[in-house]
């Protein structure tokens, strides 16, 4: 488990070397505020593969493109973004992508 301010990441590995990550970020998480710090760059730069389980989030890709995802969607998310939770409840996202190196301290 790796925790990081208004969040955490539940980290699992599986056979072959990959890796499957649970996130939780509750409401006030935004990633240029919490992970950036660890990350040491200014968007996030894990490609991201998920799928919602619970909760909004609102993502801004390097691009300017914004949108936003919900329970129930799946998301492919490009090296390049920023991302925050949107009202007032958790986010619970599980990414077959983007958790191996994530929020590593």
């Amino acid at each position: 488990v790796r925790t990081f301010e208004h969040g955490k990441l539940e980290l699992v590995k599986v056979s072959g070397g990959g890796s499957v990550g649970r996130f939780t970020l509750e409401p006030g998480w935004r990633w240029s505020t919490d992970v950036k710090p660890l990350a040491k760059t200014e968007l996030c730069q894990s490609i991201h593969f998920g799928y919602h389980v619970s909760g909004r989030l609102h993502l801004r890709l390097a691009d300017g493109h914004e949108y936003e995802a919900g329970p129930g969607q799946v998301v492919t998310v490009p090296a390049g973004h920023d991302a925050w939770v949107v009202g007032n409840d958790p986010v619970v996202l599980i990414d077959w992508a983007g958790a191996t190196d994530y929020a590593k301290r």
